[in-house]
């Protein structure tokens, strides 16, 4: 496809129910790689929706920018990916979905027993950490970050 049959990046918003600025922060992060018009207009490839689009279900489930850029580097640049491309990009994708699916559940499997029960009984407690017991195993919620259930009570 040649830069003059490309898409306008209102035409790539408007496919994409992006805004333009959102598009043009996506460039600037090196997600997107439109080429220029020869008045300095940004064209896009119609690959760049596939991509585009990706980008914004990655970060609906949570993938930072980073995690995304890092999926997409294994993507052609200026042709439109294959299905084996996809398949490649695919597999990662899904193992970052299953960590985050495992967090979740592990998060609702301690929070159900916890948040509004008004047992007051903190020796249950699944986010309890009386004494810092926790503070071996690294910063933030440890307890719901991982499948934490006795914490030693040595320093």
């Amino acid at each position: 496809m040649t830069v003059q049959k490309g898409l306008t990046i209102g035409d790539v918003a408007a496919r994409t129910g992006l805004s333009v600025s959102a598009i043009r922060f996506y460039e600037g992060r090196g997600l997107v790689h439109p080429e220029r018009s020869s008045g300095g207009q940004r064209v896009f490839l119609r690959s760049d929706i596939r991509r585009l689009s990706f980008i914004l279900i990655a970060q609906q489930i949570g993938l930072t920018i980073e995690e995304i850029g890092q999926l997409l580097s294994s993507l052609p640049e200026r042709r439109t990916p294959t299905k084996r491309d996809w398949t490649r990009i695919s597999t990662a994708f899904r193992h970052l979905l299953d960590e985050r699916i495992a967090l979740m559940e592990r998060t609702r499997r301690k929070l159900d027993g916890c948040i509004g029960c008004g047992c007051l009984s903190l020796k249950k407690c699944q986010l309890y950490n009386p004494e810092d017991r926790a503070r071996g195993l690294g910063t933030g919620p440890r307890f719901l970050l991982e499948d934490v259930s006795v914490v030693s009570t040595e320093s």
